[in-house]
């Protein structure tokens, strides 16, 4: 059935974009959906692809309309968030959703679509291997993974809320976990 709505939240550092790839490749029926940012395209970052690049009164502007599912605003002025045009634009297509977004995002869309959701968070098997993750990157500052051990810290707390955690310690594994539970709820 077309028209479902996969959500993954996780800590940076997790493994959630490396899932999110297995699982559209996994034949199932699923496109990806878009976000929207208020923040400048990064070198190699394609319009429609990996953003909707608004500007920041652009975005105001969608909010005020009530165009998004949810939204956060990271730093003053930049913004992200989700269309709901992206579920019209996807479903129309015959096809299920599957959304990358923050905690506090995928819960908001979880209240939002109830049973046609499934919420998937994605933990890492402790704190300490999601720093030597962050650590192994070389893409931060020591204080930019320490922002980013206490914000995985607070998001951890949302964790129960979510309709299923896969801890991803062995990634093989958590592929083979995240697809049959996908594939069990796309096909009740």
């Amino acid at each position: 059935m077309a028209g479902k709505l996969i959500i993954l939240s996780a800590p940076s550092g997790a493994g959630k974009s490396t899932l999110v790839h297995h699982l559209l490749n996994s034949n199932l029926n699923l496109e990806f959906s878009v976000s929207a940012t208020s923040r400048a395209p990064r070198l190699n970052e394609k319009e429609g692809i990996d953003y909707y690049f608004l500007t920041p009164e652009e975005f105001k502007q969608k909010i005020a309309n009530g165009e998004f599912l949810e939204y956060e605003e990271v730093y003053p002025d930049c913004f992200y968030g989700t269309l709901r045009s992206e579920i019209d634009r996807i479903t129309q297509k015959d096809k299920n959703v599957i959304f990358d977004v923050d905690v506090k995002g995928g819960l908001n869309i979880k209240r939002q679509f109830g049973n046609q959701a499934l919420a998937i968070f994605i933990a890492p098997p402790n704190m300490e291997a999601l720093k030597e993750r962050l650590l192994k990157r070389g893409t931060e500052t020591p204080e930019m993974i320490q922002k980013r051990i206490e914000k995985a810290a607070y998001e951890m707390s949302f964790a129960p809320q979510f309709d299923k955690i896969i801890i991803n310690d062995d990634l093989e594994k958590a592929k083979k976990e995240i697809e049959e539970t996908v594939r069990d709820f796309l096909n009740k």
